[in-house]
């Protein structure tokens, strides 16, 4: 029988070829995925991070809040204290 070995060497190296392509696109594929996790795990601490950004903001403000409520108390307790000079004019 007649053996063609020069179509059995082609079809060999085209195999080969395409074995080295899949295992390039399986890496490829991997290292992919790691970077996907690895955004998603950042993604998630930067969401965590503006969070607690949002609540200390929050209490910065609430603070403002309280602040500005007690000066505007202490303002009433000293304008209540304050004896005027009736002999000067008020302006």
């Amino acid at each position: 029988m007649w053996h063609r070995p020069v179509i059995r060497t082609a079809s060999a190296r085209a195999w080969q070829r395409a074995r080295e392509q899949f295992a390039a696109v399986v890496a490829e594929r991997d290292q992919f995925k790691f970077e996907l996790e690895w955004t998603e795990k950042q993604l998630a601490d930067t969401r965590q991070t503006l969070r607690e950004l949002q609540a200390a903001v929050l209490n910065r403000t609430k603070a403002y809040h309280e602040l500005r409520h007690l000066q505007r108390e202490c303002d009433l307790v000293r304008a209540r204290n304050a004896v005027r000079d009736l002999s000067q004019p008020v302006h």
